[in-house]
């Protein structure tokens, strides 16, 4: 594509001004100004693009920051849940082993009771029955 063809609204790039700004620049350098310096229309398009890039992200992040939020609710919220299932689960287990527990304990107090009461009652069984089951333990661990 030629120059001659381009759109009105594209200006061709160049890398050096023409005369009268260069002699334009340069006095107002002389002076100690800033050079007085003419925006060229594909200027103005990158500096609206420049903006509409940076409204762009900023409501990328803005968006981002949002969804971000909404996760961390939802995790929150989730996590939640999960802790008051695993606390609800955990003090029905602590109910049912504290039962058992207690359970055992007045089979074991009835056992020992029963226990002393047959000793009481049949000394000799009792005593010949332990030496037996002394003797054979005694056998066992020795092999």
């Amino acid at each position: 594509m030629s120059a001659a063809t381009a759109d009105s609204d594209s200006v061709p790039f160049s890398d050096s001004p023409d005369a009268g700004s260069a002699a334009d620049d340069l006095r107002a350098a002389a002076d100690g100004k800033a050079p007085n310096r003419v925006v060229t229309a594909a200027e103005e398009k990158a500096t609206a693009l420049k903006e509409a890039a940076a409204q762009k992200a900023s409501q990328l992040r803005d968006y981002a920051g949002e969804k971000a939020n909404d996760f961390r609710s939802a995790a929150t919220d989730k996590f939640g849940a999960m802790r008051e299932g695993a606390e609800e689960t955990a003090s029905h287990l602590r109910g049912a082993a504290s039962d058992q527990w207690q359970d055992t304990r007045v089979k074991a107090r009835e056992l020992h009771i029963s226990m002393e009461d047959y000793v009481r009652e049949n000394p000799t069984k009792a005593v010949l029955t332990a030496v037996g089951a002394g003797f054979v333990l005694g056998l066992l661990i020795r092999r």
